[in-house]
Parts: structure tokens; C-alpha cells; sequence
């Protein structure tokens, strides 16, 4: 559960709406060349949690033991509430719940993988912690969820380094077809409680996202997102069937 798994972040050309790029924060196979790994991270058969981790800047091996020693210390400096490494060990759903996922992405992603195994430390996680993180995400280091309780993180979602998130957030799809449709999050972003984002967005670095916030649209690095306006519209003919997820 050692080896070097990710190298250093890759940067493509693609851009979103916002001269955002679309798969900066996109991680590399070490020893891949830039442009020949695959399409989605969810597909490429790799865990952030066993190796390198995506935006770490180096391909040398992390081991689990000393990635869980940093996310015992990410939440303790980022939460002045935390007292020791101990009270954070002990007592925090949300570090339970990333190391629950460190788990089940080696084993999503392992050569030989054992996808129902992995789904099934997920669902004990969920049920532990009131924390929901699909195997075949792909989180950064030094994420930190404060409170925990009620976020969802989809299978194709990619989370930054330095990512802090409160309880309630969604990072959603907004279609039932495979292939990337959950967002991707940049580096140093803040989610406040109870915020959605949908769809195969990008999140830039450094952007904050405000309480109860619906993002379904890339945001640039360095914005700040806030707002849940909802548009009226008339509905298509058996718009339901078509979508449904849509209304999630």
C-alpha cells in the first residue's frame, strides 16, 4: 500500500466557461507523459491514499500510516476547537471518514481490484460517520471535512490539496450516464456548510464557496461563489424520466 501510484499534477489545454482549466487539477500515472493518461481518474486504476497524492508536487511513495499521521494534523491545525491529536484520532467523523476512504479507494483501485469489498467499507463509513465518499474519488492531501455529518462525494469528484469542507456539502452529478460527471476541486478551496456543486464543473484554486451555495457552473481561481437562485421555467414532456437526476 506504499508504492508511488500518482506523480504531480498534469495541466491540459481544455478550458470551462471561465478560462478556467477544465483538468488542471487532474493527477498523473508516475512515469505517464503528459496527454497519455486516461480520460477520467475514476477509470485509471489508481488510489491517491496509498501512493503520492494528487498536488503534492512529488511522485516519492506516501505511505497510509504517514498520510493519516498528516490528516491528524491537518484537522488539528484547522480546527482551533481540536485540542490534541488524540481528541482529532478519537473523536472526528470527518478524519474517520477519509481514512475509511483511503481504504476503500486502494482496494477500487488496486490492480486486482474488489469493488464490492470497497463499496462495502464505504457504506460502513457512511453509517459510522454521516460521511459519504464514493471509493473512485479521488481526494488530495490535507482535506479536511469540519462536522462531517451529511456530505456526499460522488465516484468521478476530484478534490485539491489544502480543501476544507463543512457538513452538508454535496459535490454532486447532474446526469445518470458514466463518464466524469461530478465536479473537480482545486487546491485551497473552501465549501461552507450545506453548499451543493453539480455536475462536471471545475472549482479553481483558492475559491470560496458560501453556505447553502448551488454552483453548477466552473468558477475561476481566487472567486468567491455564493447564492442559491433557483430559475423558473416550464417543464419538458417527461423531463423526470429523461433526467432524474437532475432533481438530486
Amino acid at each position: 500500500m506504499s508504492a508511488p501510484f500518482l506523480s504531480a499534477t498534469d495541466e491540459t489545454s481544455s478550458r470551462g466557461n471561465n478560462g478556467v482549466r477544465a483538468e488542471q487539477f487532474r493527477p498523473r500515472l508516475a512515469g505517464v507523459p503528459s496527454g497519455a493518461e486516461p480520460e477520467s481518474i475514476a477509470e485509471s486504476g489508481r488510489v491517491p491514499g496509498a501512493g503520492s497524492v494528487p498536488g503534492s508536487g512529488s511522485g516519492h511513495p506516501a505511505s497510509v500510516w504517514a498520510l493519516m499521521a498528516e490528516d491528524l494534523h491537518t484537522a488539528r491545525t484547522k480546527d482551533p476547537a481540536a485540542r490534541s491529536l488524540f481528541e482529532v484520532a478519537l473523536l472526528y467523523p470527518g478524519v474517520h471518514a477519509l481514512w475509511a476512504h483511503r481504504v476503500s479507494s486502494y482496494l477500487w483501485t488496486r490492480r486486482r481490484p474488489h469493488r464490492l469489498l470497497a463499496r462495502m467499507v464505504s457504506q460502513i463509513a457512511r453509517a459510522v460517520t454521516g460521511v459519504e465518499i464514493h471509493p473512485g474519488a479521488v481526494i488530495g492531501r490535507r482535506f479536511f471535512i469540519d462536522h462531517g455529518m451529511g456530505v456526499v462525494i460522488g465516484e468521478t469528484a476530484e478534490v485539491g490539496d489544502d480543501v476544507v469542507m463543512f457538513h452538508g456539502t454535496t459535490l454532486g452529478g447532474t446526469t445518470m450516464s458514466r463518464g466524469k460527471r461530478h465536479p473537480t476541486i482545486g487546491n485551497g478551496v473552501l465549501i461552507g456548510a450545506g453548499a451543493t456543486v453539480l455536475g462536471p464543473v471545475t472549482i479553481g484554486d483558492g475559491v470560496k464557496i458560501g453556505a447553502g451555495a448551488v454552483v453548477v457552473r466552473d468558477v475561476a481561481a481566487g472567486m468567491v461563489a455564493v447564492g442559491a437562485t433557483a430559475r423558473i421555467r416550464p417543464a419538458a414532456t417527461d423531463e423526470l424520466w429523461l433526467d432524474p437526476a437532475i432533481y438530486i
